[in-house]
């Protein structure tokens, strides 16, 4: 798959900008400030309905206005599809695939793959908890769109059940309260489950990647590798740190990949069980995937707090091209090559990790990258060049 065509119309700095695209890779280059990382981050937002820059809409309509819209058209094989993915203020986004009628805007998930490479990258490894939740969801719904509304399901239930354990906290804990609570915990254990089932069969998927990549881009002196904990098997604390250790591939909480839906189910209403009177105690759900861990490991140690700099930054692209080996797998059964976008990353990297991903990246159909300057760009990854101004597109270099 590749993009062709990128229409922005009140995003982010841009009244109106239209940038034509092709196979291959194309470098935007521009002073700092002035807008490529915008572009970048509308075609991620398109694949994703989420930003890697900001959590909430609000920041990416243009200062003053009420809505703004991308639209794309993409290419894949002898098909072209465009979609339109309008952003609003205070009201839903809205989708249209083909100019056809509106459609709910996670109903274009699945059309745009995209892998996306930005500074942002390094909470993966030294953020906290949340990061890295997002990031196996975010590729998630990118494999399988049906996860959107998994995802959804559960995030509803979540913010039900923890009103009701707040209310609770506040006053006396009555039997209609506990009536209540029974009946939001088989609601969130089954869609928990859902959502738990679905992100440990990702890992494993990712885990070889995550290994290979790592190799390629170091000396492969160090092994890197990756552990879901999760809250169902009393792995972590209250806080979220670990309550005790597990190996990659130990028993414990890989124990649960052998379990199936319905077995996580029950496995969920006994945990939120056990676990009624610190909830009732904090008002909050101390048990579920909200809650949960992906490690990263290094060698015999957690990354986050072991790893240097350097490695830091192997770990995060590594990270990142292991969700696009899977991306690439799976069009081995139908789906589409994603879009590779770097993002400001070769301004961070030493010249050997430079030249180490260019060389990796630089047969995917697509590649889309920023720079400040040229000299950024490692010479592996020779391609089209495009000039952005301050409000648009100069040309080409």
């Amino acid at each position: 798959m590749y993009l062709e065509h990128l229409s922005l119309t009140d995003f982010r700095s841009y009244a109106q900008v239209d940038l034509k695209l092709g196979p291959g890779v194309t470098v935007l280059v521009g002073s700092n400030g002035i807008g490529k990382t915008n572009l970048m981050e509308a075609i991620g937002y398109l694949a994703t309905l989420s930003s890697h820059r900001v959590s909430t809409d609000a920041p990416l309509l243009r200062f003053g206005t009420e809505r703004a819209l991308i639209r794309a058209k993409l290419v894949s094989g002898e098909q072209s599809t465009v979609v339109e993915l309008e952003i609003n203020a205070g009201r839903a986004n809205r989708g249209r695939i083909n100019r056809g009628n509106p459609v709910r805007a996670r109903d274009i998930l699945g059309i745009c793959h995209t892998v996306l490479f930005a500074p942002e990258d390094l909470a993966l490894v030294k953020g906290d908890p949340s990061n890295r939740r997002r990031f196996l969801d975010e590729l998630l719904v990118s494999l399988m769109p049906v996860h959107a509304a998994t995802r959804s399901d559960y995030d509803r239930v979540l913010k039900q059940r923890n009103a009701l354990l707040k209310s609770a906290r506040a006053g006396k804990f009555t039997s209609a309260h506990e009536a209540t609570l029974d009946v939001w915990d088989q609601h969130m254990a089954r869609a928990g489950a859902e959502l738990l089932h679905a992100r440990l069969e990702l890992v494993e998927r990712l885990r070889p990647h995550l290994r290979s990549a790592y190799a390629q881009l170091t000396d492969g002196t160090k092994e890197a590798g990756a552990v879901y904990r999760s809250t169902i098997q009393g792995v972590l604390d209250d806080d979220g740190g670990p309550a005790e250790r597990f190996d990659e591939g130990s028993d414990g909480v890989e124990d649960l990949r052998s379990l199936s839906v319905e077995q996580l189910t029950e496995r969920y209403v006994q945990a939120f069980a056990a676990s009624r009177r610190k909830e009732l105690e904090r008002g909050i759900s101390l048990v579920g995937p909200h809650r949960d861990e992906l490690e990263l490991v290094l060698g015999p140690a957690p990354a986050k707090g072991y790893a240097s700099h350097g490695e830091t930054w192997s770990m995060c692209l590594s990270l990142r091209l292991a969700s696009y080996y899977v991306m690439l797998d799976d069009t081995r059964t139908g789906g589409s090559a994603p879009i590779l976008i770097l993002d400001d990353v070769f301004a961070e990297l030493d010249v050997q990790r430079r030249r180490k991903l260019a060389a990796i990246v630089a047969g995917a159909e697509q590649v889309l990258v920023t720079a400040a300057v040229d000299a950024d760009i490692p010479e592996e990854l020779a391609g089209r060049r495009v000039k952005v101004v301050p409000g648009g597109i100069d040309g080409e270099g």
